[in-house]
C-alpha cells in the first residue's frame, strides 16, 4: 500500500487537521472511535493508505500532532473524534511560541523536535511502501516555524520521499498577528528548499467562498476548514479509492512542478453552491470543470487571469465518462489559451476516480500552478520590508539566537521567487539564442 503520514502542527494546522480526520473517516466508513461501519467492500480496500489497523478491528489515524502549548491538544482530545488518535502521537510543550518563528525553529521547538521526528519514524516504519508525508501547518505561528524545522528534519531522513504540505498563508484582510509578514517570509524561505509541494490556501479567499459562493452569512472556522478538508481529501483520493486514470503525489509532483522552486499550488474545488440553489444546477463534467477554473473558486486569494498556468491538475470523482474528461479539459484549454504558458503544450492533467464524496454524485479537485502567486509573495515581501527596514520587532528574533542575516537571505530568497515567476509568466515559446544564453547563465548562478 502507498501509505501517507500526516502530521498537523501548531493551532491552525491541528483545527484543519481534525477536520480532516472527520471528513477521511466518513469516507471510509468509520465511526468516530475508529470502527467500521460502512456499506462498500471499496472503503476498507486501500484504507491503509492513511489508517493503522489496530487490534479489534479499530483503525487508527496514521497522524503526529504537535503543538508548542497543551490548549490545542486538550479540545482535540475532548471533541467527537478525539479517541481515534493514539494517545502517545501528541506531543506539545507547555509555553507556546508566541507567534515567534526564532522560538519554534530554534528554541522551543528544537527541544520537542526529536520526540517528533521518533513518533514519525515509528510510523513510517509500520509502512509498507512509504508514499511521502502531508504537512498541515500555517504561515504565521507555531507552525511556520517548528512546522519548517520538522520538515528539515524529516527531509534529512527521508530524502526521497514526497513532501506536501498544506500552508494557510496570511492574507491582508484577514491578518491574525503583527509580525506575521516576518514569520511568513522566514517559512516561505525553508518550504522554497525543502519541500516538493506545497498547496496555499488563503483564510481571506475561504472567507470570500463562504461570503459570494456558498451564501453563508457568519462563516465559522469549521465552514473554512471543511472546503480545505476537501481539497486536501481530493488529492489523494486516487490512492484511496479505484479510478480509472489515477494520480499520487508523485505523479502530481512530476507532472506539476516544471521547475524545482516553483511548487506553490492554488487549490480549488468544486461543486460549491449555496444550500438552497442546488436543485436549480445539474452536475455534470462540463459544469465541473467550468467551476473550478472560476477565480472564485480558488482557496488562494490572487486571481488566476492576473497570471498564466504553468501546469494544471483535475481530480474528477463520480461516476463520468473519461473521454468527456479529457474534451472538456481540452476544450478548457483552447478557450482560454491566453491564459497557458505556450512552452508546455499540453499542460493539464487529469485523475479520474470512481467514489464520489460523502452527499455528492461527483465533484472535482483543481490544483493549479499559476504565475499568479507571485502576487502573495509579493505582498507579503513588501510588508516585510517596510518593517525590516526600521528593524521594528526585530529583538525578539535575535533574543532567541537569530541572526539578521537570515533576515535578509530570506528576504532576497522571496524577491527572486517573485521574479523568476515573473519571468516564466512572459516567456515564450520561441526561444531566440539571446535568450538561452540568458538562460544558460541564470542557471549557473542558480547553481
Amino acid at each position: 500500500m502507498r501509505e501517507i503520514v500526516h502530521l498537523q502542527i501548531g493551532q491552525c494546522g491541528n483545527q484543519i487537521g481534525s477536520k480532516f480526520w472527520e471528513v477521511i473517516s466518513e469516507e471510509h466508513g468509520l465511526s468516530a472511535t475508529g470502527i467500521y461501519e460502512g456499506d462498500s467492500a471499496l472503503q476498507l480496500e486501500r484504507v491503509n493508505v492513511y489508517f493503522n489497523e489496530a487490534h479489534g478491528g479499530k483503525y487508527v489515524p496514521r497522524a503526529v500532532l504537535v503543538d508548542l502549548e497543551p490548549g490545542t491538544m486538550d479540545s482535540i482530545r475532548g471533541s467527537r473524534i478525539g479517541s481515534l488518535f493514539r494517545p502517545d502521537n501528541f506531543i506539545h510543550g507547555n509555553s507556546g511560541a508566541g507567534n515567534n518563528w526564532a522560538k519554534g525553529h530554534y528554541t522551543e521547538g528544537a527541544e520537542l523536535v526529536e520526540q517528533v521526528i521518533d513518533r514519525v519514524r515509528n510510523e513510517s516504519e509500520s509502512c509498507d511502501c512509504l508514499q511521502g508525508f502531508q504537512l498541515v501547518h500555517s504561515g504565521g505561528g507555531t507552525g511556520s516555524g517548528m512546522g519548517t524545522l520538522i520538515i528539515n528534519k524529516i527531509r534529512e531522513e527521508y530524502p526521497d520521499r514526497i513532501m506536501n504540505t498544506f500552508s494557510v498563508m496570511p492574507s491582508p484582510k484577514v491578518s491574525d498577528t503583527v509580525v506575521e509578514p516576518y514569520n511568513a517570509t522566514l517559512s516561505v524561505h525553508q518550504l522554497l528548499e525543502n519541500t516538493d509541494e506545497t498547496f496555499c490556501i488563503d483564510n481571506e479567499a475561504l472567507y470570500d467562498i463562504c461570503f459570494r459562493t456558498l451564501k453563508l452569512t457568519t462563516p465559522t472556522y469549521g465552514d473554512l476548514n471543511h472546503l480545505v478538508c476537501m481539497t486536501m481529501s481530493g488529492v489523494t483520493t486516487s490512492l484511496r479509492f479505484p479510478g480509472q486514470l489515477n494520480a499520487d503525489l508523485r505523479k502530481l509532483a512530476v507532472n506539476m512542478v516544471p521547475f524545482p522552486r516553483l511548487h506553490f499550488f492554488m487549490p480549488g474545488f468544486a461543486p460549491l453552491t449555496p444550500r438552497g440553489s442546488q436543485q436549480y444546477r445539474a452536475l455534470s463534467v462540463p459544469e465541473l470543470t467550468q467551476q473550478m477554473f472560476d477565480a472564485r473558486n480558488m482557496m488562494t486569494a490572487c486571481d488566476p487571469r492576473h497570471g498564466r498556468y504553468l501546469t494544471v491538475a483535475g481530480m474528477f470523482r463520480g461516476r463520468m465518462s473519461t473521454k468527456q474528461v479529457d474534451e472538456q479539459m481540452l476544450l478548457m484549454q483552447q478557450k482560454n489559451s491566453s491564459y497557458f504558458v505556450d512552452w508546455i503544450p499540453h499542460n493539464v492533467k487529469v485523475a479520474v476516480c470512481d467514489i464520489p464524496p460523502r452527499g455528492l454524485k461527483m465533484a472535482s479537485t483543481f490544483i493549479g500552478n499559476n504565475t499568479a502567486i507571485q502576487e502573495i509573495f509579493r505582498r507579503v515581501g513588501e510588508h516585510f520590508s517596510v518593517m525590516f527596514r526600521r528593524k521594528a520587532f526585530l529583538h525578539w528574533y535575535t533574543g532567541e539566537g537569530m541572526d539578521e542575516m537570515e533576515f535578509t537571505e530570506a528576504e532576497n530568497n522571496l524577491n527572486d521567487l517573485v521574479s523568476e515567476y515573473q519571468q516564466y509568466q512572459d516567456a515564450t515559446a520561441d526561444l531566440d539564442s539571446e535568450a538561452e544564453d540568458e538562460e544558460e547563465s541564470r542557471m549557473e548562478t542558480v547553481k
